[in-house]
């Protein structure tokens, strides 16, 4: 039986989840659907920071008044930082989870300095709440992939078998980052980098624990299927003119699927960085 950590129980989730836990369907049918609406529940949970951050592009994109007193980026960065405060004078997150939202702030701020200054991709509003082309809100963007994983890492209390040695899974991802920028110079390696991830992954498991029993899937599944999440995510954001591609300039498109293999890298980056922060646990 798995053992949660002490932050487990440090938040309003944990009285919510005990008792979830605790119910007792009839065995067969019925156990397999509650377990199946109980991934559902505790993956919403997870998303909790980013499905409010989506809500609220969306949301302000089709209703924001046109002569507001303040500019809609300058509202999404205050509304950002008011729901990471609620969140946690709520106890909705702990303060190890409030850590490596600030650390993927930073992380991707300085991502977004240097791409939008390379023409990437832009963000067609004014305000004030800005760093030379970056409004303050696209961090929180980075900070809501961040979330999810440190909230997935104790709801689903996540434990991996045939972990590879960490260094090297820091040096990958230290080589993943680098290429984000400098591939505007030199030749594109993220090919490579994807063979170096599945030389080290392909025999990781990812074990998690929904209800009762401990499932597992390999990691590099697992990355993917969030990879994917992000993608569908992002296509939510540039139809809400968060901010746009160039071949969105004309008006929307989807966004190119190919744009998956970047989100692919960098959810290897952001999963790294937390399991950093909290070590990743071996299955035993």
């Amino acid at each position: 039986m798995s053992v949660q950590s002490p932050q487990a129980n440090t938040t309003r989730f944990a009285a919510i989840r005990a008792r979830l836990e605790a119910y007792a369907p009839s065995p067969g049918w019925q156990s397999w659907l509650y377990e199946f609406l109980l991934f559902g529940f505790k993956q919403g949970w997870a998303c909790l920071f980013g499905g409010l951050m989506l809500a609220l592009l969306l949301g302000t994109h089709l209703f924001y008044p046109a002569h507001a007193p303040i500019a809609r980026y300058d509202f999404l960065t205050l509304a950002a930082v008011a729901i990471q405060l609620g969140m946690i004078m709520l106890r909705l997150e702990t303060w190890s989870e409030a850590r490596v939202i600030l650390v993927f702030h930073v992380v991707g701020t300085i991502m977004e300095f240097f791409k939008t200054y390379h023409g990437s991709w832009e963000y067609p509003e004014g305000n004030l709440l800005r760093i030379g082309g970056v409004p303050l809100f696209s961090g929180f963007m980075y900070a809501a992939v961040g979330s999810y994983i440190a909230r997935i890492w104790r709801i689903f209390d996540l434990r991996f078998s045939r972990y590879p040695n960490r260094l090297a899974t820091w040096l990958l991802a230290g080589a993943v980052y680098i290429n984000f920028f400098a591939h505007h110079w030199l030749p594109d390696i993220r090919l490579a980098l994807f063979a170096a991830m599945a030389l080290l992954f392909w025999r990781t498991r990812i074990w998690f624990r929904v209800w009762r029993v401990d499932r597992w899937m390999p990691l590099l599944v697992g990355f993917f299927l969030v990879a994917g999440f992000i993608w569908f995510a992002e296509n939510i954001s540039t139809f809400s003119h968060a901010w746009v591609y160039p071949d969105q300039q004309d008006g929307w498109k989807l966004v190119r699927p190919e744009k998956l293999g970047a989100w692919y890298l960098l959810m290897y980056i952001s999963f790294v960085l937390v399991a950093a922060l909290n070590g990743p646990r071996e299955k035993v």
